[in-house]
Order: structure tokens, then C-alpha cells, then sequence
């Protein structure tokens, strides 16, 4: 939902002459950091560069092992080879569908888990994972510990938001997210990883552009580290700035598409609403529906034909990383070797769901749901 705010700030940062990695970056960086209670905050051009960054400030590189879920987008996975580590794969939970720190353990134990580093908690459809129970396991095995929080802002885990502590935890602001630049995303965590993690965000320099340009600033800088091309524009931030101002009036419209999709589908017997348990304060990115195949007569990916004729969009999320070719081949795989989520994939389907939904919106995507769901019951 981009509005009038939104494009004037645009606007006036073209007006300003200053458009790359500058002042309004700098604000958005304060604004985001302030609105989490977070020691600092770094704005980046993705999600993905965040948990990259993330990966090399801790560092974790050739040989180590890094255990992740594999009911994750491929980026999550993806920066683990960036760095020449190793993916260690750990199943989810049948309700969340988050990483289980008991399969954590249990990988621990394992031959695979040896040479394991840090533990990458992705917080799957915008639900916190359990990170007393993450934590407490990385202390005991001295792991460090990364949090993708690409669907998760703005989320708490027992009233704190997510984003607010030690850990470097990374945020997207892709088209799709709950607040948007564009493209974008943010770090946030520990001050001192952060400050590393700034200068490698730019080349590895010791100054950026506006500390050199501003008449304040000089020429001079150094390389310090063989860094990457990551900052955040001024563009982005802008936008970025206005969209943070509007979260709470996002959310509470999300929220209550959920409460309506939920008190539509729960008496189906064929259909499994989204957990959300105590404790939590669910950023509702997704919302994740479960058909029941021995209820229905018809597969996930007909139910989704039916949607699609019914003028309902839907999508999947996602193709379990153990799925992918690429990882497939590379570690040998098998569509088993993590039941729950090879099970769950198989009858998950996300329905539409984001502030611009109007209530007849919702009354179509509940009827249409409904009236498939009674159609083909078995």
C-alpha cells in the first residue's frame, strides 16, 4: 500500500539532490531501530544480504556447518553456500512450522551436527520461532545464533519485539512484505557485529559516500575488508520512512482478515487454520491453510485449480529446500529425510492476504474456500 506520504518523500529526496546511501537512509536506519527497542540498525538493499553479512561477521565460512529448516525460501539456504559452509538441515514443527529445537539436538548429536557453527532460526509466515529453546541449546553447544526475520515485523516472542536483542536478526522489505521499500531490508542486533557488518555492507570501506561528500566529510577512506555492494538508497529509505509510520494501521487490518478467515474455515473438518500460540504476537505475513487429504477428494494442487477458477489467487509456501535440485544432488536428499515438512508441504496452500483486501475481498476468498471444500469432501 504505497500512498501519498510515500510519494512525496520520494519526491522530495529527488528534489534533494542526495539519492544513493545518505541522510534518509541514516533516519530510516534510527526510526527502524528506535520502533524495535534494537541496539542499531543497518539498511540494506535485501534480506538476503543481511543474512549474508550476518554469516561473515560471525565467522562462519569454509568447513562449518549451519543448521537451518528446510521449510524456508532458498536465500535462507542459499547465503549458507555463499560462505562456503554447509546447510545442516533440522525439521520443523507439526503446528508452527518453524525450526524444532528438539530436531536441533538431535542434529546436534548426529555426525552432521560436528562441525556445526550457528543455528539460522527462519520465523516461518511471520510466527516467532521457540528461541528460549534455540538459545538455550546454542549456549549449551557455543553456536552463534541468526534469525531470518523476512516475515516477521513486526513480530514479538514474549512481549519483546523480534529484532530487539543480541542477535543479528535480518528483515526484507521486498513488494511483498509487510512494510516495503521496493526492494530493501535491514539488520539489527548486536552494535559491535553491526559496525563491522556496516563497512563490509560498502566495499569493506571506512567511509561511505555521504561521509566523504558531506561538507563535513573527506575524500579519504580505506578498505579495510574485500566487502560486498549492499547499501540501501535513499529512494528506498523515503519510502521506507513513510511505511513505517503506517505498520500498526497495516496490522491491525491483517489481523482481522485472519480473524475472518479463521472463523470461516474452522468448523471445516477438511481444513486446518494457522497455529498461533501464547506468548506471541503473530506478524501474519502469510496465512497458511492445511487441507486434510483423507477429508477432501481432491489434492492441494487441484484445491488450488478450483481456487484459481473461482478468481481466488493462491501460492505455496514453499518447496521444502530438500526439494531443489541443486540441493537434492549436491547432499543426497530424499523427500523423507524430513517427514513434517515434506507432509505439510504437500497440503499447504497461502491464501491472499494484505491490507488493501477489502471485506468483499474476503468474503470471496472465504467462499470460494468453503464452497470447494464442500464440494469435493469425501
Amino acid at each position: 500500500m504505497i500512498g501519498d506520504e510515500e510519494r512525496e518523500e520520494v519526491l522530495d529526496t529527488l528534489r534533494s539532490d542526495w539519492i544513493t546511501t545518505g541522510p534518509k537512509t541514516k533516519a530510516f536506519e534510527q526510526k527502524f531501530a528506535a520502533f524495535l527497542r534494537a541496539e542499531g540498525a543497518l539498511a540494506l538493499n535485501s534480506c538476503t544480504a543481511g543474512l549474508h553479512l550476518a554469516l561473515v561477521v560471525n565467522g562462519i565460512g569454509p568447513g562449518d556447518g549451519v543448521i537451518t529448516t528446510p521449510m524456508t525460501f532458498c536465500a535462507s539456504v542459499n547465503v549458507i553456500e555463499h560462505v562456503g559452509a554447509r546447510p545442516v538441515l533440522a525439521d520443523v514443527e507439526s503446528d508452527t512450522l518453524n525450526i524444532d529445537p528438539e530436531k536441533i539436538l538431535k542434529v546436534l548429536k548426529s555426525p552432521k551436527g560436528r562441525k556445526a557453527k550457528a543455528i539460522l532460526a527462519v520465523h516461518y509466515a511471520g510466527h516467532p520461532c521457540e528461541m528460549a529453546g534455540i538459545e538455550k541449546i546454542a549456549q549449551k553447544y557455543g553456536l552463534a545464533v541468526i534469525e531470518d526475520a523476512a516475515h516477521a515485523f513486526p513480530a514479538k516472542y514474549k512481549g519483546c519485539p523480534v529484532g530487539s536483542g543480541k542477535n543479528l536478526v535480518a528483515f526484507s522489505f521486498y513488494a511483498t512484505k509487510n512494510l516495503t521499500t521496493g526492494e530493501g531490508g535491514m539488520l539489527t542486533g548486536d552494535r559491535k557485529l553491526l559496525e563491522k557488518a556496516r563497512i563490509l555492507s560498502l566495499h569493506g570501506m571506512s567511509r561511505d559516500a555521504w561521509k566523504r561528500y558531506d561538507k563535513k566529510g573527506s575524500w579519504k577512506y580505506q578498505v579495510l575488508y574485500p566487502g560486498f555492494k549492499y547499501n540501501m538508497s535513499d529512494i528506498q529509505a523515503a519510502i521506507g520512512i513513510r511505511q513505517l509510520e503506517k505498520i500498526h494501521r497495516f496490522q491491525k487490518r491483517r489481523y482481522r482478515v485472519v480473524e475472518a478467515y479463521n472463523q470461516s474455515f474452522d468448523n471445516f473438518d477438511a481444513l486446518e487454520i494457522p497455529a498461533a500460540r501464547e506468548g506471541v504476537e503473530h506478524a501474519w505475513h502469510l496465512y497458511v491453510l492445511r487441507l486434510n487429504p483423507g477429508v477432501l477428494k481432491i489434492s492441494r494442487d487441484q484445491f488450488i485449480e478450483e481456487l484459481k477458477k473461482s478468481g481466488v489467487a493462491s501460492s505455496v509456501h514453499f518447496i521444502p529446500v530438500h526439494l531443489h535440485p541443486f540441493y537434492r544432488k549436491k547432499y543426497g536428499y530424499k523427500p523423507h529425510d524430513f517427514p513434517v515438512a515434506f507432509n505439510e508441504y504437500q497440503r499447504m496452500l497461502s491464501l491472499p492476504l494484505n491490507p488493501r483486501l477489502s471485506d468483499r475481498d474476503v468474503h470471496q476468498v472465504t467462499r470460494a474456500v468453503c464452497k470447494i471444500a464442500k464440494r469435493f469432501h469425501a
